[in-house]
């Protein structure tokens, strides 16, 4: 059930508790509830953390820990929301419909398009970033083959039906939790010398060189800014429970799971980094986790981590593609996008007046559309994968040919944006919440800790985070392009608006002037 209001922008904010009633997803409910579980729990789980907390730990040392803390408890506080709201109104528009039920259908719209922009573009570094790792072991293929080899993959996986994609990040997170799980049963045997040649450690690396706080606070701070963008991903599994069978249950299940396992994955990762070796051993761009795993003697440690931070970077560009379609085919039904992106696979796209599942006009499914809400086959927004693809590709080219110039400014313009998709989450999970606590409680099946109390928290901790990214020199032009690039989709969204209102009343009916008296 991912329609939306009617066009009327007057009937926007009106209808977030009416969903219960609303029509089923035309969409396959392909997906298990395993497959959200691992989604959920893997899907915050990528390269960020296996090779971007290098520099974190460079800027804040042992204190990284507490930088991963914050960051954490605001992704998880972001998370309990998001789940809030999809439990109660579960949409494969997933936080772009909440924003629009209640914010209006500018929020709709500008979360939409940043985040469907943000995923298109984020895809061709993770490519990019997979294509090297390929080429390393298979030098004579280049980077540019294996970027076309794994768009090719994952484009067909992501056509044929939505449980490839779930089977894909299902086996691709249990390998990443897979991963942490063993490493921190190594790291902590090494820490109390459990393991062979090794001696225990104690607190030494936690409490010297320069202490457990060798740069001060402002380096926490630093960390945040550093690692809390490793934390992006957490949305897909609210988008992807659209497609459940049960998605008010599924997704439920999946954020009750996902959120202490997450903290205790990161922290309790940092944790053992930190204490096995000193902060001062490590340095940015090189994965910490091969540092340590070469220093407790884990044979072909590098080559073993370069498997996992691959199959990270296609677990995430699989995601990001499965995501992007959602969301733009979302946008579409709610006549944010181009109609003919509404097609479905497995029944006849109907003409524009149909009705259908969204207020805008969405596209119903043809007789076969039962067996397709069933999951055995069809289902799948075929064009809105394409075009996501295609520009999925434009994205990959610039940062081939132009990766210093025109892709880095790409890259700058949605720099920011993933703080700026939470707090509308945040916003309109305030408006909601109270809502539905008047309409309709019972559908508050997975409710925010501390409402409206923590909503705040969040929304305070999100701006304090982009304030201090103003501040740093490297972070601030993300800042900016970021801003930039959301005020011109947020000035299309109002343009949009104004010129539906100026249709209306062109075709309101004149009132006689008699009739007032």
């Amino acid at each position: 059930m991912h329609e939306a209001p009617p066009a009327s922008p007057a009937a926007s904010p009106a209808s977030p508790a009416t969903s219960p009633a609303a029509p089923a997803e035309p969409l396959s409910h392909g997906l298990k509830q395993r497959h959200l579980t691992m989604l959920g729990l893997g899907g915050v789980i990528g390269a960020g953390l296996f090779v971007g907390s290098g520099a974190g730990i460079a800027v804040a040392g042992p204190a990284i820990v507490v930088s991963y803390l914050i960051a954490g408890a605001l992704a998880m506080l972001v998370m309990r929301m998001l789940g809030e709201m999809s439990a109660a109104m579960p949409a494969s528009g997933a936080f772009s419909v909440h924003a629009e039920r209640a914010l209006g259908r500018w929020a709709g719209f500008t979360v939409g398009w940043l985040y469907w922009f943000l995923l298109v573009v984020v895809l061709a570094v993770e490519a990019t970033a997979a294509a090297q790792i390929a080429h390393g072991w298979v030098p004579g293929v280049e980077p540019w083959a294996w970027v076309l080899v794994f768009m090719v993959v994952f484009t067909v996986a992501n056509l044929t039906a939505v449980k490839n994609f779930g089977e894909f990040e299902f086996w691709f997170a249990s390998l990443k939790v897979g991963a942490i799980v063993v490493f921190l049963v190594l790291g902590g045997l090494a820490v109390f010398g459990l393991l062979p040649d090794t001696e225990p450690v104690g607190l030494t690396n936690l409490t010297g060189q320069g202490g457990f706080l060798p740069n001060g606070w402002s380096g926490v701070v630093s960390g945040v800014l550093t690692v809390v963008f490793a934390f992006g991903g957490l949305e897909v599994v609210t988008i992807a429970a659209a497609e459940t069978d049960d998605p008010a249950r599924a997704v439920g299940r999946a954020v009750r799971s996902a959120v202490v396992r997450i903290l205790f994955f990161y922290v309790g990762s940092m944790l053992v980094i930190v204490t096995v070796l000193p902060w001062t051993a490590q340095q940015a761009g090189l994965s910490p986790y091969v540092k340590v795993l070469d220093t407790i003697g884990v044979p072909s440690a590098g080559q073993i981590m370069n498997i996992v931070v691959f199959v990270a970077l296609l677990s995430a560009l699989n995601a990001n593609l499965y995501g992007s379609s959602r969301m733009v085919f979302s946008l579409a039904e709610r006549g944010e996008a181009p109609r003919g992106l509404l097609k479905v696979s497995g029944g006849p796209a109907e003409s524009a007046g149909s009705g259908g599942a969204s207020g805008a006009g969405g596209v119903q499914e043809g007789a076969d559309g039962s067996r397709d809400a069933r999951g055995e086959r069809g289902g799948v927004p075929r064009r809105a994968v394409l075009a996501s693809v295609a520009f999925g590709f434009v994205s990959v080219l610039l940062n081939l040919l132009w990766p210093d110039t025109v892709f880095l400014y790409l890259l700058n313009s949605v720099g920011a944006v993933l703080l700026f998709v939470w707090a509308l989450i945040a916003a309109s999970q305030l408006r909601l919440r109270a809502r539905l606590e008047e309409e309709a409680p019972d559908a508050l099946a997975l409710r925010m800790w501390c409402f409206p109390y923590l909503t705040w928290v969040t929304l305070a901790g999100l701006s304090g985070v982009l304030l201090l990214m103003l501040t740093d020199d490297a972070a601030r032009p993300q800042v900016l392009w970021s801003a930039g690039a959301t005020a011109l989709v947020l000035l299309v969204a109002v343009g949009r608006e104004w010129r539906e209102r100026q249709r209306s009343r062109a075709h309101e009916p004149e009132v006689p002037a008699w009739t007032d008296r």
